[in-house]
């Protein structure tokens, strides 16, 4: 268990502390949101990380920002422009959440770009890793500057001019642009944009001869250039600014005739939403600014003045570079025995349910399986739901390679899994043209369960096997994200699984499954039944507890259930990554809650349930969060674990290590902010221990 060696926190001055929060029962959704990226951020400061961890840490920070701002604010916004004026669980109108959320966000990008300029990037240059400003290339490096712009650069650039024979050109999400003012004699000042080409790496590497490696911000070599694009004319000024718009597509799904097309055509409407953040330099003058606000309509509340690079969610190229000794070590993820020494998958699940914890435990046992099952003569049919399945899966290429050797096989793809629906369509194009049965879903719901059914014919009848798990069927994601799948070929599973499969492909007014608690059919009445039970179980016995692992809580029905319990004495431990709106520790009606959340190497992406039940003790995984959407508009799973060795794992050695983990740990407190465990508690990194602990044989770790 956890060391006696203590950790070194991070000062508590770096983070500033949200507004006010409203209603005393809930925390705003929002500034939770804020509240979790904060927790990103703060492991790009956490000098226990390798180097380009921390780099790493800083791009997915404003990755997140960009999807926050084309969703939730968006959202927001579509809400104020209606007139909306009721507000959220918390007490807060449109109008207050989006007064609240400015500052937080300003404060998080000026704590992200102290980081930047005086931690990162001197370690960056100590460690041989030289990104400039222009400014401040040598002679040397600004003449193989302007070799390269003129070479590579300068011809994929496109001036777009803004005057009464030019409108004002679109400016697509995401994208970053120049604005050049050009000094005219004869007519005055003009305006034009430059777009800076997504089609090019962000940062330039230059050649060096001293082993170091050079690399300047595109937009900043395009700007010491951009005369080249005006020839004969002086430009007198370019300032970087960057637009992000609303990406949330709003499919009108019941009047679509054909889903595909109208997802298709939605996400090409994402490029032409309303602006929702308009970042600009901060040198940026008033007259260049009413020229970009005026023209896409830009308000007040949605400008942003930053110093340095806009857009750091392409510091993801740093992490890209091949220096190992500047990463976490790498890791050979274990194969549980019973699958390493099978020559028969099936055989193998036969023998047993088989418990797999990535990405500690290998991804690889699935993939061999759908492999088997596409080769494996007594196999007769293949059902799999997709959701984010990647750009390169083998599983989409053993579902082709099973339909081309006579297998029937069915495939719900998720269409609508958000910015994931490019890549969902093409694969569903694929396997349409091999002949898999394809489904794009239910009208209204989201697909979120994940389940692979395999049907085969064995000597003594028709088995299913079953695989299901709580992430994608992403290999990539697989080896980075906290997932739990279970593999078994329980006769109720199997029957459960195809109930899904016929709910999802066809007609189906089933209210009740034998194991699964599906959503949006039964999973909330289920879920609040168990909690009801454990109430009961505490007041027959005194010894009820509730661990809830998950991504988000936001539910106020699932909040309330569990504010019941609390005042019933129930001890409650919630492990929540993200947004939890439920406020712990408010006297009187949270008093036996205590929130946490684990950010750390791997994305916690896993959903545990357990129930003490009085000693009987039960656990539940899947797809869902206690979120209103998961329950009301998805489609999704929860399943149990029967397996005492399996609930042992899961409770003893899983959940328990989250429960004392205090490196990469935060926990709530009542006003909504987030502090780390206290200095005086022992050391314990609990993706550490899981790595450690998952198989001595396969797993090296430095």
């Amino acid at each position: 268990m956890p060391k006696k060696n203590k950790r070194k926190l991070v000062a508590r001055e770096e983070f500033p502390k949200l507004p006010p929060l409203g209603a005393d029962r809930y925390l705003n959704r929002e500034l939770s949101w804020l509240q979790f990226n904060r927790r990103v951020l703060g492991e790009a400061l956490e000098t226990r990380h390798p180097l380009l961890e921390r780099v790493k840490f800083m791009a997915i920070f404003s990755s997140n920002l960009d999807e926050f701002f084309m969703v939730r604010v968006a959202g927001i916004r579509e809400q104020i422009d209606a007139g909306v004026i009721e507000p959220s669980p918390d007490g807060l109108s449109p109008q207050e959440q989006m007064a609240q959320i400015k500052p937080v966000v300003e404060q998080l990008t000026e704590l992200q770009r102290r980081c930047w300029e005086t931690d990162l990037l001197p370690q960056l240059r100590a460690n041989g890793i030289m990104v400039c400003n222009y400014d401040e290339l040598d002679p040397t490096h600004r003449e193989a500057g302007r070799k390269l712009f003129y070479q590579e650069i300068f011809p994929v650039l496109t001036p777009l001019a803004f005057d009464p024979g030019h409108p004002f050109p679109h400016i697509s999400n995401l994208s970053l642009s120049l604005a050049v003012v050009i000094a005219d004699r004869h007519q005055g000042e003009r305006f034009a944009r430059v777009k800076v080409p997504e089609v090019l790496p962000r940062l330039m590497q230059l050649p060096a001869n001293d082993g170091t490696q050079v690399f300047v911000w595109l937009e900043q070599l395009i700007a010491a250039h951009v005369g080249a694009l005006f020839p004969g004319m002086p430009v007198a000024e370019t300032y970087p600014f960057r637009v992000t718009r609303n990406g949330d597509v709003d499919l009108q799904e019941e009047e679509a005739a054909d889903l595909l097309r109208t997802i298709e055509h939605g996400i090409r409407q994402r490029q032409f939403g309303r602006v929702v953040r308009l970042t600009v330099d901060q040198s940026m003058p008033q007259h260049v600014l009413d020229i970009l606000m005026e023209n896409m309509e830009v308000a007040p509340d949605d400008l942003y003045r930053v110093t340095g690079p806009l857009g750091l969610s392409q510091l993801m190229q740093l992490y890209n570079i091949d220096r190992p000794d500047l990463k976490d070590a790498p890791f050979v993820p274990h194969v549980p025995e019973v699958l390493e020494d099978a020559v028969d998958p099936f055989a193998a699940i036969h023998s047993g349910d088989i418990l797999l914890h990535h990405p500690f435990d290998s991804f690889m046992p699935v993939v061999d399986l759908i492999q088997a099952a596409a080769e494996d003569p007594q196999v007769l049919a293949i059902k799999q739901t997709l959701y984010r399945v990647g750009r390169n899966t083998p599983l989409v290429e053993a579902l082709i390679r099973a339909r081309e050797n006579g297998k029937q096989v069915t495939v719900l793809m998720e269409l609508k899994a958000r910015f994931d629906e490019e890549n969902n369509i093409e694969w569903a194009k694929q396997l349409e043209s091999v002949g898999v049965h394809v489904v794009y879903g239910l009208v209204g719901l989201k697909t979120h369960c994940k389940i692979a059914l395999i049907v085969r014919k064995e000597r003594d009848g028709i088995r299913r096997y079953v695989h299901l798990s709580t992430g994608n069927y992403n290999v990539a994601t697989a080896h980075l994200y906290t997932d739990l799948g279970l593999l078994t070929v329980n006769p109720d599973f199997g029957a459960d699984a195809s109930d899904v499969f016929n709910y999802l492909t066809g007609y189906s007014a089933q209210r009740s499954y034998r194991q699964f608690l599906v959503a949006p059919v039964n999973a909330r009445q289920a879920l609040q039944g168990l909690i009801e039970r454990e109430i009961q179980r505490h007041k027959e016995q005194g010894n009820g507890q509730l661990i809830l692992k998950m991504n988000t809580l936001t539910d106020p029905q699932m909040i309330e259930a569990l504010y019941t319990a609390s005042k019933a004495g129930v001890q409650i431990d919630l492990i929540i990554r993200g947004v939890c709106c439920l406020r712990p520790g408010v006297p009187g009606i949270s008093e036996r809650i205590r929130v946490r959340s684990v950010i750390g190497r791997f994305l916690e992406h896993s959903r545990i349930y357990y129930f003490h039940n009085g000693g009987k003790r039960e656990v539940y995984l899947g797809s869902a969060d206690l979120m209103s959407r998961n329950l009301n508009r998805r489609v999704e799973v929860l399943f149990p674990v029967h397996q005492a060795d399996l609930v042992q794992r899961l409770r003893d050695e899983i959940l328990e290590s989250y429960l004392h983990d205090t490196v990469n740990a935060h926990e709530l407190r009542p006003d909504g902010t987030y502090v780390r465990p206290s200095g005086d508690m022992p050391m314990c990194d609990t993706q550490v221990m899981l790595l450690k602990g998952a198989g001595k044989k396969s797993v090296r770790v430095g």
